[in-house]
């Protein structure tokens, strides 16, 4: 099959990769470019652990992390690799992905009286881990170290490719990414093209927001990995 990846370039091209291991073809679009903002290195005085809730988010704050010995707390199996590759050797993760289970998991792993969180994000953010965090008398410091830029439009030459019956099937694994898709699509009059490709979607979540078009088929991965996305899509 000839599979779309809509996710940000540095994660695209891993995820490509193990298509064309399964004897698929990768067609790389980026919806998202993620842009590192400059600035001072991250305060860590009285701060415990970093919180992590994206392998953006791990690959940023490296870039502003003073020391890496400092603890690490991602959320789910790919941030925590993300953070490992930055450079930071102490990686804890949670076991689920989302900022829930990400909270329950530090509401089990540190004590609210051992120092501050520090939450490093971009500049839309899922969830409110603060929030999640506050009523148990924990205090998480949210700075914002990176933007995920939305494009505009899609290169011509998808366009052309979709027109054509020349995708097979589609990857979405934000809801962010699946509503800039779908509105994309709707603007530059995709929605019939779309109703012959296959949407693979991390969760529930990703698929509500692909809603506004027909798509042939939307698969959901049985849990929110790459892993599962690829699991999904199988061998050719």
């Amino acid at each position: 099959m000839r599979i779309l990846i809509t996710r940000p370039r540095q994660d695209a091209e891993p995820f490509a990769r193990a298509l064309t291991t399964l004897g698929h073809e990768a067609v790389i679009e980026p919806l998202l470019e993620i842009a590192y903002l400059s600035g001072p290195p991250l305060d860590l005085i009285g701060v415990q652990a970093i919180l992590l809730t994206s392998a953006n988010g791990a690959r940023a704050a490296a870039l502003r992390a003073p020391a890496r010995d400092v603890a690490v707390i991602a959320v789910g199996a790919a941030t925590a690799a993300a953070a490992r590759d930055a450079g930071f050797v102490n990686v804890s993760e949670s076991p689920g992905e989302g900022v829930d289970a990400l909270a329950a998991f530090v509401r089990g792993k540190v004590r609210a009286t051992d120092g501050a969180l520090l939450h490093p994000t971009g500049s839309v953010v899922a969830g409110d881990l603060a929030a999640a965090l506050d009523a148990y008398g924990y205090s998480v410091r949210r700075e914002t170290i990176y933007e995920a830029r939305a494009v505009n439009n899609l290169s011509g030459a998808l366009v052309a490719e979709l027109s054509a019956g020349l995708i097979d099937a589609a990857t979405f694994f934000s809801p962010r990414t699946a509503g800039l898709f779908a509105e994309i699509a709707e603007d530059e009059g995709l929605q019939a093209p779309c109703r012959r490709v296959t949407a693979i979607c991390l969760s529930q979540a990703v698929a509500a927001g692909l809603a506004p078009l027909g798509f042939a088929a939307v698969k959901i991965a049985k849990n929110p990995s790459a892993e599962a996305m690829l699991a999904l899509i199988g061998p050719i």
